[in-house]
Order: structure tokens, then sequence, then C-alpha cells
């Protein structure tokens, strides 16, 4: 018997549950860390420096006392995500889960950072539709060409070689952003202390927070 992975399932709900509303509102825990929850997602190719910019920028907002959290790509992928590959219905699911993980922790008041690939215009799409205003989109501009030679993983060169089959950029396909909220030149032209000051700025008034 074929055993099947979340990918092969339909995804339905329980007609058994119920959401729960807690005592404690999303306004009391906003009131009580001082400032708004909100989503940050960073998208952009391999090597574009996605996770450099968010983990900048998660130090930066925590040096000024917010709660925030990164969920890196990787990282994701030793736990949450640990059971999916790399087809395109397992990349699908693998930012469904991701965008409800965020959603919780926009709940909890929390400044959620993320760090994906995710190159499709239609899952960002829904990711917006389900976290609503609290959606930040940031593209992190960056040529394919500086993203190769940033390869320290050697990715791309496996991926032109054949190697690596479905390889964002190379043999599978980047929907650019069509209106993000921010676009950030991460291909070196800008300083990474500019680009986070940029990030920042933009957040200052969503927030409530104070440069």
């Amino acid at each position: 018997m074929n055993q099947k992975t979340p990918s092969d399932e339909t995804l339905t709900q329980s007609s058994n549950t119920v959401w729960h509303n807690a005592t404690v509102t999303r306004e009391r825990r906003e009131k009580l860390v001082g400032h708004k929850g909100v989503l940050l997602w960073f998208t952009g190719l391999s090597g574009s420096g996605k996770s450099t910019l968010a983990h900048t920028v998660e130090e930066r907002l925590h040096s000024m006392g917010c709660r925030t959290y990164v969920f890196d790509g990787d990282n994701v992928r030793h736990g949450l995500c640990s059971d999916l590959g790399f087809s395109e219905d397992d990349r699908k699911e693998n930012i469904r889960r991701i965008s409800e993980m965020c959603n919780l922790f926009l709940n909890a008041g929390v400044i959620a950072l993320t760090a994906f690939i995710s190159p499709s215009e239609e899952d960002r799409k829904k990711v917006k539709q389900l976290t609503g205003d609290d959606y930040f989109e940031i593209y992190c501009d960056c040529p394919i060409e500086v993203c190769e030679q940033r390869d320290v993983k050697g990715l791309y060169k496996r991926a032109r070689a054949g190697e690596i089959k479905d390889f964002t950029g190379i043999s599978a396909p980047y929907d650019i952003p069509q209106n993000p909220d921010l676009v950030v030149d991460t291909s070196g032209k800008q300083a990474l202390e500019d680009s986070v000051e940029q990030v920042i700025a933009a957040l200052a008034n969503r927030i409530a927070i104070e440069k």
C-alpha cells in the first residue's frame, strides 16, 4: 500500500472543531508589548539576501523592545515541514503551514518575519488573504547573476548541471511581486544597514513604534 503524503490529501476541517476565543485578546496582548503585530514577508530568489535582511531587521526591532520571531526557510524544514519535499504541491503546503503559524503569532501580538523564496504570486496572495492588513510584503530585488555569485551551497551550479530539478530561477519560475509593500535593492548597491533603515521606516507608522 502506498503511503500518502500531506500533499496527496485534501485538507478538510473537522466538523468537531470550534474556534475558541480566549479571554486574553490580541488587543490586550498588543497593549502589553507596546506595538501591533505584523507579518513581514520577505520574498526573493535564493541568495537574494532574504534571511540576512530579515534577521538584521529582527535584531534592530529587538533592540527597540519589540517581540519578534523569524521563520527561516531551512529552519522550518527541520521540524514543522520536515515531511515535505520540493515538488510544486509540497512547496504550496509549506507556505500554507507557515502562513497559518504566522497568523497565530500575529494573534499573540508578535512581529513575525519570514524568509522564503515563495515564488508563486498565487501562494503569496493566499497568505495575504489569510492575514489581511497585517501582511507586509518585502521584495528583495537582486539579479540572478548576483545570487549565483553568492551561491555558498552550490545550488545554482547543481541546478544548471541538471542535478536539481525545479530550481527557482533556473528550471522553475519566480513570479516577481506585482504590488509589494516595499522593494529593497539587495544586490549590494545599498548597504545592509540602509536596507534595514528602509524597512524600519516603512513600518514605523504601521505597527506604532518609534524609530
